[in-house]
Order: structure tokens, then C-alpha cells, then sequence
């Protein structure tokens, strides 16, 4: 499987001008539904067909952006973008959690439902690496009002796909925890798809395995149950969004992932200790 990543950073770094446009996405502000907002900064790779999208630029406009093979979308922690999976693409999305870099590669037929093939795998964000360095100044750029960064941007963009390729082909210390590398990319997954409606049954299919085994792994990596571990996600994000956006309370349970206000407020009170509307107040 990292075979598969290392290919495809070996065709990204070896033909660097094949990189041809870089888009940046922002979140100044509210982001509409049903969009991708996580706490990580995602790098997006399209290597076949047209990936559309909907994302802010750092003046605060929405822009609709047909990507195609070559380009490349940022995303900033806690900015946003919409894909719109109508046509048929390749797409390759990096995730910069705190202690792994996810990898999904997706591919899908135009106007289907869902994804013909998908692929994933994580590594360890090793202390040392350039990427957080990397990640910081393209997110300084992005949010910078120049008027062309473009040179700068590539730059970055392909010193990042040569940073995470290092980490890829790194040789493994010691035979790793499959157990651990499960939870950990269920994590990464858990934390960019919580406004769905996910449950513990359909994220053991995405991952081939059966509920009760996921169950098992939650339980001795992180000493959690799975529900509480997708409550704890949604509620940290409903305290970004309180602070953040002027959302009435049913818009903020439902863009967290809670598809009933009166449930996310009785969680949320039982877990802060204060009401959604004492927390935005203080």
C-alpha cells in the first residue's frame, strides 16, 4: 500500500512543472453545510479528471474551482471546502493530524454514487520532520495579501509532497501495532467526517472490520468507548463554532454531527457543564 504513495509522489516530484495550478482555501467566514472544515491542515492532489469545489480565498469571495490533473488545493486548519463529486476524478488528500499524516486516495465515474476504489494509510508525524514548518509557511502565505505568490506556493506545495514522501519511505523501527495504526487512521477519518451521520457499524465497514473488533481497538488504544470518542470530536467542534459564527443552536448541533438540538444541548451541558448559549456568552 505505501507503494501506492510513494508512486505517485515520485510522479508528482519528478515532472515538477506537471504541478500546474495551486489553490488556496480560507475561512474568514461562516462556511456553508455540508462542507469539509477539520482542526488539520489537508493538501488535495488530483491526478485524473475534473475535481469541482467550492472554497474562499483569502479576500473572503467564494470561488468555484474546477481542478484538474496537475492542480493542487490547501486547506488551512479550520478553513473549508465543498467538493462536488459529479464528475470523474482521481483525487489524492494528504491529512496533517497531530501524531499521523493520513492518505486517501479516492477515485469515482462521473455522476455515480460513491467511490469505485479507495485507498488509505497513515504514518507517524515524526518529531524532527520539516512538515510542520512547511505547513506553517504556507499558511502564512496564504493568508498574506500579495498580489502573485504562485512561485512561492508550488514551492511549498512540492517541498510538502517531498516531506510526506520521506515519511512514507521511512524505514519502520520496529514492527508496528496494527492495532494502533487502526485506531489511529479510524481517528483521522472520525475527525474530517463528523458532521455525517457515522456510526460505530458504518466506519467498520469503511474499514473491513466488524463492529465489535473496532469496539475492542477503542477500547485498548484509546481507553474509550467509540461513541465517546465521535462525541468528544463533534462537541470540540461545536465549541469552535459557537466561538466563531453566529449559527443559531439547531444549525450548530447539526453541522457538529448531533441530529437532534435537544440531545446536543443536554450533551453539551453534561460534559462542559454550561449550556451551548452560557459557553458562546463566556
Amino acid at each position: 500500500m505505501p507503494n501506492t504513495f510513494t508512486f505517485l509522489f515520485d510522479a508528482v516530484l519528478s515532472e515538477p512543472s506537471s504541478l500546474a495550478n495551486v489553490y488556496c482555501a480560507s475561512g474568514h467566514n461562516s462556511p456553508p453545510e455540508e462542507c469539509y472544515q477539520v482542526s488539520f491542515p489537508r493538501l488535495e492532489l488530483v491526478f485524473k479528471g475534473n475535481y469541482e469545489n467550492a472554497i474562499e480565498d483569502s479576500t473572503g469571495r467564494i470561488l468555484h474551482t474546477n481542478l484538474k490533473a496537475g492542480d493542487a488545493l490547501f486547506i488551512p486548519a479550520n478553513a473549508w471546502n465543498k467538493p462536488n463529486w459529479q464528475q470523474e476524478c482521481s483525487v489524492l488528500s494528504l491529512l496533517f493530524g497531530k501524531s499521523q499524516l493520513g492518505f486517501s486516495l479516492v477515485s469515482k465515474h462521473a455522476n455515480d454514487e460513491g467511490f469505485y476504489d479507495v485507498i488509505k494509510h497513515s504514518v507517524p508525524r515524526h518529531p524532527g520532520s520539516p512538515v510542520e514548518h512547511i505547513l506553517s509557511a504556507l499558511t502564512a502565505l496564504n493568508y498574506q495579501e500579495t498580489s502573485d505568490n504562485t512561485v512561492t506556493l508550488k514551492a511549498l506545495i512540492l517541498a510538502l509532497v517531498g516531506a510526506s514522501k520521506t515519511l512514507v519511505d521511512r524505514p519502520k523501527l520496529k514492527v508496528k501495532n496494527r492495532s494502533e495504526e487502526l485506531y489511529k487512521s479510524i481517528c483521522i477519518y472520525v475527525q474530517e467526517n463528523f458532521h455525517k451521520n457515522i456510526t460505530r457499524d458504518t466506519v467498520a465497514t469503511r474499514f473491513n472490520v466488524s463492529a465489535s473488533h473496532l469496539s475492542r481497538v477503542f477500547r485498548l488504544e484509546g481507553h474509550m468507548r467509540f461513541a465517546d470518542y465521535i462525541s468528544w470530536v463533534r462537541l470540540e467542534r461545536a465549541k469552535f463554532l459557537l466561538k466563531n459564527y453566529p449559527f443559531k443552536l439547531d444549525e450548530i448541533s447539526r453541522r457538529s454531527g448531533f441530529q437532534d438540538p435537544n440531545y446536543f444541548c443536554r450533551v453539551f451541558k453534561s460534559k462542559t457543564g454550561k449550556t451551548p448559549t452560557q459557553y458562546r456568552l463566556n
